[in-house]
């Protein structure tokens, strides 16, 4: 019970935390309102399940054993960020834009897939499940049961947390979806995954 509740303080830190999940729910939330940004929550708790079956299936571990294939995750994954980080920044669509989410084209269909390839394609989610869950399970006990326990453990708070992030957007689409403001919102939401990006590369 130490461990399930350690680590559900340290998921709830890590969702608390800005980055690229929490960027694509602001833009959503503020855009479309945050019924919309469900679809956003939504994929990335699916993107963190699948975290969880690698981890749990061991496909995690043999992509940590080879180094050239965990490079080449990291460095996509890296490059996939600063593309949306400088497409934010230039005022070019891109998942965690304002523009993209602008309109009812877009269904939650799409949004849901993009949120999905945004959090598959961030290393550091996949290396945070792979190197740090293990420390959470104990060999002696069954494995499959403590992963739904710890899965349980992570995906509910995150959902309420995003949820939060959406719902606390929608509050400030009012002003944030001004030309005047928009192009700063989406600027400074391009910074932080730029900067999520660099460090996803050089750490």
């Amino acid at each position: 019970m130490e461990n399930w509740l350690l680590f559900t303080a340290t998921e709830a830190a890590l969702s608390l935390s800005p980055g690229p999940a929490v960027m694509m729910v602001v833009a959503c939330g503020i855009a479309r309102g945050w019924r919309m940004s469900l679809f956003v929550t939504l994929g990335i708790l699916t993107g963190n399940a699948l975290f969880f079956l690698i981890s749990a299936t061991g496909i995690g571990s043999v992509i940590l054993a080879s180094p050239k294939l965990f490079m080449a995750i990291k460095y996509l994954g890296a490059a996939y960020l600063v593309y949306l980080g400088l497409s934010a920044i230039f005022g070019k669509p891109s998942p965690i834009t304002l523009s993209s989410m602008d309109g009812t084209s877009q269904s939650g269909q799409r949004i849901f897939t993009g949120a999905l390839m945004l959090q598959m394609t961030n290393p550091k989610a996949m290396l945070g499940f792979v190197a740090i869950l293990p420390q959470f399970i104990d060999p002696q006990k069954p494995i499959a049961l403590q992963m739904i326990v710890l899965a349980a453990c992570s995906m509910i708070p995150e959902f309420f947390i995003l949820l939060g992030y959406g719902m606390l957007a929608n509050k400030a689409s009012h002003w944030a979806t001004q030309p005047k403001y928009s192009v700063i919102t989406e600027r400074i939401a391009g910074s932080f995954v730029l900067i999520a990006g660099v460090l996803v590369a050089i750490v």
